[in-house]
Formats: structure tokens, sequence, C-alpha cells
């Protein structure tokens, strides 16, 4: 509940943006709050299984962007308090969501509703079930299945993810203090490696590391 006694709606945030900076182009905001919501989440293995065995060893290869199903009802009778235009909105709801024309795709949105954290995400698909009508066939209400999956930019996404994975590149900036094998051993487990990596970056003298700079930890063997 909010802190005027009001319930709080479900909103529905339009961004052009893909880090999402700026104010929101337009805010859908829903009087009747969904029903229920599902968040879905998938892991991606690999499980290729050598001919002749009873099993196979899941390999993992990634985490998919989890998804977010949301079911709520836009009412026009005005049994719920409020009368709506169930045609205007659901027109609404298509702009927010749907094609922007501006940046040749569909909007970066965010959703929120309540005490849920806000999402960061992309329409995935939608289905509207018109429920009732006038007798000139004009809907009074409409059911809307949403279904929007995670999204980030790529520099949120790698510092939420913090991979530690030797068997990736990975990118550091040098801070005060640093030195070229104890960034090694945080990464690969292994100091010696300081010698590619100052090769694999170009470094004339490791052992001076320049603070601000960016050093690339490729992938490495012994």
């Amino acid at each position: 509940m909010a802190e005027s006694g009001q319930l709080e709606r479900l909103t529905i945030q339009a961004f052009e943006k893909p880090d999402y900076s700026g104010s929101a182009l337009s805010v859908f905001s829903a009087y009747v709050n969904p029903s229920e919501f599902t968040v879905a989440y998938e892991m991606e293995y690999d499980s290729a299984q050598g001919s002749g065995t009873t099993n196979s060893r899941m390999e993992f290869k990634k985490e998919k962007p989890a998804d977010l199903t949301l079911n709520f009802f836009i009412d026009g009778t005005g049994a719920n308090g409020r009368k709506e235009n169930v045609q205007e909105k659901i027109k609404e709801f298509q702009t927010i969501t749907g094609y922007n024309g501006n940046i040749h795709r569909p909007n970066y949105l965010k959703i929120g509703w309540g005490t849920i954290e806000i999402k960061r995400c992309v329409l995935k698909s939608a289905s509207i079930a018109y429920k009732l009508f006038k007798p000139d066939g004009v809907p009074l209400r409409a059911v809307v299945t949403a279904t929007f999956t995670g999204n980030s930019d790529d520099q949120t996404r790698v510092a939420r993810a913090q991979d530690k994975s030797a068997d990736l590149t990975h990118v550091r900036m040098v801070k005060a203090g640093d030195v070229l094998p104890a960034m090694c051993f945080a990464i690969y487990g292994d100091p010696t490696l300081y010698v590619k990596v100052a090769r694999a970056n170009g470094l004339d003298d490791f052992r001076r590391l320049i603070p601000g700079t960016t050093i690339r930890f490729p992938p490495l063997k012994n």
C-alpha cells in the first residue's frame, strides 16, 4: 500500500536509450492491478552425449534473461469505480510497449508495481482477449496477457554478472597499488601468468601499472 492509502498501480515506463537514461517517454498505468504475475528463469546447458552412453554431464552455457508474465484486465463498465475507454487504453499499451520508429525497435521498458523490484525489460509477446461488448460491438472489457524479458545494457550487465571464470575475457581498471601478478592470481588463480598478460596488452614494464588504465585478461593456459 502507498503512504496515502492508495493501492500502488502497475506502471510501465518507456525509454529510447538502452541505458534508460533521461526521462521516460511515456507511462502506462493500469487502474486494475494484475491478478497474477509469473517470473520464469531458464538455464541453458550443452547436453552433448557420447555414443553408447546412458547419461550426459550438463555443461553450463548461459543463464537466459528472466521472463515476467503479467495478466491484467481493462474495464470499461465502471464496475471498479472508473470507466475506461478500452480501445484507447489498449492503444496506449501497444504504443508504449511496441515499435518506436525513432530508434527502429521496440521501446526499452521499466515495470514497477508496489514492492516488486523495478524490472528493466522489453516486450516479448502480448495477447488481448476482449470479453464484454456493447450492442454495437464496442468492447467493454479486455484481458491483457503480456510477457516481458529482462534487458540490460552491456555496462550494467557486466557489472552485475561480475564473472570470474578464467575461461572468459576480463577487463580490469588498474587501481593504485595493483600489481600484475596479484591481478592474475585473482582471475586465473596463477600469478605466474603475468608475463603472458603483459605480452597480450603490449606492456613494456609490467612492474609499473598506471592507475586508471585498463588491462585485458584473455583466456590463458599455463
